[in-house]
């Protein structure tokens, strides 16, 4: 079988930059691809130059034999290629039916005709099985519902291909299955599916051969079959890498007191009043499934939210959060689970990004020097390894993994005393998941008190000294790391055992 897609020796550069170094890439009619490699890899700039973001500085794009340049994504979408971001890029304000036919109203005597719209929409929804309102507003459903009918609106434009950039980050089990039913019969109608994930097991769920890229550069193309998960990751990070415990790292948890103590915090519709003990030198795991309350709780804890029952407090003395200002001033620092939203501000400079949090601390009339601002943010690019081609990049342009650790960094500039990261390796690549996690073993060691929440059960309790459990908003058990695998935080999940040791 001849291939739909196929790039040869493609290129592409920006300023300080190679991005894409003599790429290849094959991609054939009824199978599901995945690309994999670290964030920084080229696997976006790849994808953005065959969807007509950025055009090629060398090489050629072939689509079904034909040489194809498509000079915007609208290009790209009428040669049949369709992409579905991380971040749906619908309009939540308009209905399903709307969101699926936009720019190609069926019309009559010049005016919409909505009765064809409906029953278009409703058509692209039941041939891929989606049992949607086509007439509900958009921002009424979940994330995956969202992400169900923008895959149904590219389906419905005749795409031979389609690209699934990070689907799942926000998707929980179940609605990943969903999602991956529906995958599974485009592959049937013979769509071919480029898919790209940081997830190894959703790859070897549903991937038939596997594209690996390092530093710009397609280094092998796979079979699924034929590559054990190990060797992925090796060429992933271009070194051999053996099974190791990361629990291995965490340091010993002395006997030191609370530092942050929460006794019946809580906050009506969001999180029943629980108790927590965040100890110096230590990591507190919270555990659970999504919509359980654990970014409730971290919200909680740094004020983004006010609590309408209970108390904290840090070193033994009440501690009154108002705003995050106050926690700021206290000395908490908070990672938000949203990057994208409520972590970087894009448009602004690596150097600023890192600094605003100091700055804030410090107020509108104690300004830092440009040259501390410089120092600071160089000292900590280091520090944790971001990957810029310098402080003054903006940091839209780097890599998710780097803006993560970049906000890391942001916290680090204000020298906290209790840290709490929410989802902090969410949507970034193996590599740099283990990266952060050693840094946050790094500063438990340092004495930092840390709250760590992950939906991955494994960082969870590797990385944790304890790990409370939450179910349906409510805390249900706590337990040391040292006596709990992911079976029994499951069966704790489900329901099958509580205990709150």
């Amino acid at each position: 079988m001849d291939p739909i897609l196929e790039l040869k020796g493609v290129s592409r550069s920006f300023v300080g930059v190679q991005a894409l170094q003599q790429a290849d890439f094959r991609l054939f009619p009824g199978e599901v691809h995945a690309l994999m490699g670290q964030n920084g890899a080229g696997k976006s700039t790849l994808i953005k130059v065959l969807t007509g973001v950025f055009p090629p500085d060398a090489g050629r794009i072939t689509l079904a034999g034909r040489e194809v340049r498509p000079a915007s994504p609208h290009e790209a979408q009428a040669l049949g290629i369709a992409t579905v971001y991380q971040e749906v890029n619908l309009c939540a304000n308009l209905s399903v039916a709307e969101n699926i036919l936009a720019g190609r109203m069926p019309r009559r005597f010049g005016l919409i005709d909505w009765r064809a719209v409906r029953r278009e929409a409703r058509a692209a929804l039941e041939a891929l099985q989606i049992e949607v309102d086509p007439d509900r507003l958009l921002g009424e459903y979940p994330v995956a519902v969202q992400q169900m009918v923008a895959i149904a609106r590219a389906v419905s434009q005749q795409a031979r291909i389609l690209i699934l950039d990070e689907p799942t980050s926000s998707l929980d089990e179940a609605e990943t299955e969903r999602l991956f039913a529906v995958m599974r019969r485009l592959k049937a109608r013979g769509v071919a599916i480029l898919f790209v994930t940081h997830f190894l097991a959703q790859t070897y769920a549903m991937a038939d051969r596997i594209t690996v890229m390092r530093n710009g550069r397609v280094v092998g193309e796979h079979l699924a079959r034929d590559l054990p998960r190990l060797a992925l990751v090796s060429a992933m990070v271009g070194r051999s890498l053996q099974e190791g415990d990361l629990a291995a790292q965490r340091p010993a948890q002395g006997e030191s007191r609370p530092l942050l103590e929460a006794r019946g915090l809580g906050r009506r519709g969001s999180v029943l009043p629980l108790d927590l003990d965040v100890r110096s030198g230590a990591v507190l795991g919270l555990a659970g499934l999504l919509g359980s309350g654990r970014t409730e709780t971290a919200r909680l804890l740094f004020g983004a939210d006010r609590a309408d029952s209970g108390s904290l407090t840090l070193d033994g003395r009440p501690l009154a959060l108002h705003s995050p200002r106050d926690a700021l001033h206290a000395g908490l620092a908070f990672c938000p689970e949203e990057r994208k939203t409520e972590g970087i501000v894009a448009e602004l400079s690596v150097r600023e990004n890192i600094v605003l949090a100091l700055q804030a601390r410090r107020g509108v009339f104690r300004h830092l020097a440009p040259r501390e601002q410089r120092a600071l943010a160089q000292r900590l690019i280091e520090q944790l390894g971001i990957v810029t081609a310098d402080a003054e990049t903006p940091i839209g342009q780097l890599s998710g993994g780097n803006q993560q650790k970049a906000i890391l960094a942001r916290w680090l500039a204000t020298g906290p005393r209790v840290l709490i990261l929410d989802e902090p390796t969410r949507g970034i690549d193996v590599a740099a998941k283990q990266e952060i996690m050693q840094r946050v073993l790094a500063l438990c060691g340092d004495g930092m008190a840390i709250v760590f929440i992950s939906a991955e059960l494994t960082e969870v309790l590797a990385t944790s000294h304890r790990v409370a459990v939450l179910r349906e908003r409510r805390k249900v058990a706590e337990r040391p790391a040292a006596e709990l695998d992911e079976a029994a935080v499951m069966a704790i999940v489900a329901g099958h055992e509580e205990a709150t040791a």
